[in-house]
């Protein structure tokens, strides 16, 4: 039986730290990680800045409340799931997820958590276990499941590469040319079709 886990920002939402980045205007907070891989390093970066300039989670949350998935992104999901359980894998947080998740119809989504003051001010975060999408594709497998990954970032080529069947999906060029044994769609017409293909063999 398969289990497809896919990415979430970037492949079914907007990067929310780019639309926050525009909201608050401060472009340093468009770093991703399709451009710096250590997740824990980015996010400790992020967080400085966020106490340099006196923002809380509120104010990245008003931001959240204004995306939408990507277009087609719902009818994607509602196709695949119609086909295949399906598990969101995400370095984001619950505190940012919720939202988003209620637009895409409520599908699983394992992802982490941030430490939050009193005064609401984001102090730190706490990710699920140690390389949380690999080892969570790894789990699945333990348990009789095969998997099948898509994502268009650094932190998601470990599941893309362990999985039975691993899709890029919008990624960048560079990761691309790393990685030109991968499979590389921009449309989920296309992602669904190679998901679809994967599961009748």
């Amino acid at each position: 039986m398969y289990v497809t886990c896919l990415d979430l920002e970037g492949v079914l939402v907007p990067e929310i730290w780019i639309a926050f980045s525009e909201a608050s205007g401060i472009p340093e907070l468009k770093r991703t990680t399709r451009d710096e891989p250590d997740y824990d390093k980015l996010m400790k970066w992020r967080i400085s800045i966020l106490k340099e300039h006196g923002l809380t989670l509120k104010d990245i949350q008003n931001t959240i409340a204004t995306i939408d998935p990507l277009p087609g992104a719902k009818e994607f999901m509602d196709a695949l799931r119609a086909e295949c359980q399906t598990i969101i894998l995400s370095d984001t947080f619950a505190e940012f997820a919720s939202p988003l998740m209620k637009k895409l119809g409520m599908p699983t989504i394992f992802c982490n958590s941030l430490d939050v003051d009193e005064n609401g001010t984001i102090i730190g975060h706490k990710m699920r276990c140690p390389n949380s999408k690999l080892t969570t594709v790894k789990a699945l497998q333990s348990i009789g499941y095969d998997t099948i990954a898509s994502g268009d970032s650094y932190n998601d080529l470990g599941m893309i590469q362990a999985s039975k069947a691993g899709f890029l999906f919008r990624t960048t060029d560079k990761i691309k040319a790393d990685y030109p044994n991968l499979p590389a769609f921009t449309e989920y017409d296309e992602l669904l079709e190679a998901i679809r293909n994967q599961l009748k063999k």
